[in-house]
């Protein structure tokens, strides 16, 4: 049987703090971290809404060029194969307040799913289920989850952030969806915490879809940033095969940033999240090129990269930079016209100027983030007999 990790309070309280969602505003709603209050939660242990629930969460962009850890979106195509699935299901064979990795599994990618621990607290969907479970003050059931990887590992889509998200959005719809979508970022931020160090500019577009920036970390706070609903904007996304570990590139950045670097990525990340909110698609892709301080570090690790950006701007893209860590290549376009001729442009300049193969997948921005897919209605019996 595959291994089980305790979510009940009386191991260690969730490190994260509860939120409450602030007054929305027309365009840009602020999510701000309010005390934790585990006697509150913990009293709740609530009954299941279903037997099992099926949850998706997106890919996303972190960093947005000049935004490192504070700026990120969500992304995905309409078969939604850009992101990571999660089932959720009560299981009464498991002992209370628990949850077990049942399989991990990855259709287009088979030999990934070997590289993946089924432990759950070494596993990002595991981690992220086990703070869902805790923040929701589970005490009387125990989950078992099925995690099915759309993502590659170490690509800068956020691969460790959709599992998180989508197994914190599993766990709680399989409840009843009764935490606030911030919780669930918070949830999520467990796992990131673990796997790939402290920062939301993933794991909170995965939750809450769309453009997001982390206005600070303590306190915790997010500003969902809400463009015009006619913005057509498209992420030419290109995957070179080469992974770039996100410990790796954290370590390549500067310790000490000059004064004139950090006037100028101000700048132009003030400039992105007007262009967000006004649906300036130009501004958009001109301030996502724009980054002084972090892009400099890290192209030169990721063989042919300053080439490939080259290529996707003479092809016409707006802007062009790493997503998150690397070493997928973003750029940006509006509507999906040139798509397909920008993808290709940067598929071969990663093959001339880098030697490594390359796949370009076109996306548009997403959204709704981490959504359920699917429920299964629960079985009395199973309510009785894990009561027991």
């Amino acid at each position: 049987m595959a291994a089980a990790a305790a979510a009940t309070p009386t191991a260690t309280a969730p490190s994260f703090p509860s939120t409450r969602s602030r007054r929305p505003l027309p365009s840009l709603v602020s999510l701000r971290v309010r005390a934790f209050h585990p006697a509150k939660v913990a009293a709740s242990d609530p009954t299941p809404a279903f037997k099992s629930v099926t949850a998706f969460a997106p890919a996303t962009v972190a960093n947005l060029g000049p935004g490192f850890d504070f700026l990120g979106c969500a992304v995905a195509d309409a078969a939604l194969s850009l992101g990571d699935t999660v089932t959720a299901t009560i299981d009464p064979s498991l002992p209370p307040a628990t949850v077990s990795i049942a399989s991990v599994t990855s259709p287009t990618r088979p030999h990934l799913a070997d590289r993946l621990s089924k432990d759950p607290l070494h596993n990002c969907a595991g981690i992220a289920a086990i703070a869902a479970l805790r923040a929701l003050g589970v005490r009387s059931h125990a989950v078992s989850i099925r995690l099915a990887k759309g993502l590659p590992l170490g690509s800068g889509l956020g691969s460790s952030a959709a599992s998180a998200a989508a197994a914190a959005k599993a766990v709680d719809a399989l409840f009843g969806s009764r935490l606030h979508r911030d919780d669930l970022v918070l949830a999520g931020l467990e796992s990131e915490k673990a796997v790939s160090g402290f920062h939301a500019d993933n794991i909170a577009p995965a939750i809450l879809g769309g453009f997001v920036l982390v206005r600070s970390y303590d306190p915790f706070h997010l500003v969902p940033l809400a463009p015009p609903p006619a913005l057509r904007l498209h992420f030419v996304l290109v995957t070179p095969d080469f992974e770039a570990p996100t410990s790796k590139m954290r370590a390549a950045l500067p310790k000490q940033v000059a004064v004139q670097h950090h006037v100028r990525n101000s700048s132009q990340a003030a400039a992105l999240v007007a262009a967000v909110l006004q649906g300036d698609a130009a501004l958009i892709g001109s301030a996502m090129s724009s980054d002084a301080i972090v892009e400099p570090t890290r192209a030169p690790l990721i063989p042919g990269m300053a080439a490939v950006k080259a290529a996707a701007l003479e092809a016409g893209a707006l802007g062009c930079t790493i997503s998150g860590a690397g070493p997928t290549a973003v750029a940006v376009i509006e509507g999906d016209d040139k798509g397909e001729e920008v993808g290709r442009r940067m598929v071969d300049a990663f093959w001339t100027a880098g030697n490594l193969k390359a796949t370009a997948t076109v996306a548009q921005l997403d959204r709704l983030g981490a959504r359920v897919l699917e429920v299964s209605n629960i079985d009395p019996v199973i309510l009785s007999g894990n009561a027991c």
